[in-house]
């Protein structure tokens, strides 16, 4: 593989990271909620996770999916941050579906 293809494919690779985080940061400041730090990395069992003082980490295979099931990952870890990490109760169903609307999925 020629050098320029590896360069180019590693430079597409950041700027979906960067796009991504931009979209974090865009529905953080929706829902009214700081996000102190945003990181991709591989993760075995999980999308993301979201720590109480405001880190969020998310799969990096998440880039791969749908733009809809990427909001809905976001937005869930976002509202962990806004109510606490705990159950999803019927509050955090509620929220989730008020911003996601439409764009959820079905067994959410």
């Amino acid at each position: 593989m020629c050098w320029c293809v590896a360069m180019s494919e590693t430079t597409d690779e950041l700027v979906r990271r960067e796009i991504f985080k931009a979209e974090v940061r865009r529905w953080a400041a929706r829902i009214g909620v700081e996000v102190k730090e945003i990181h991709l990395r591989p993760m075995r069992r999980k999308w993301a996770s979201a720590s109480r003082r405001g880190r969020l980490t998310f799969n990096t295979e998440l880039l791969a999916q749908p733009p809809a099931f990427q909001r809905e990952v976001i937005v869930h870890e976002l509202l962990h941050l806004k109510l606490g990490n705990g159950r999803h109760a019927k509050l955090f169903r509620a929220l989730l579906r008020a911003y996601l609307g439409e764009d959820m999925r079905s067994s959410s």
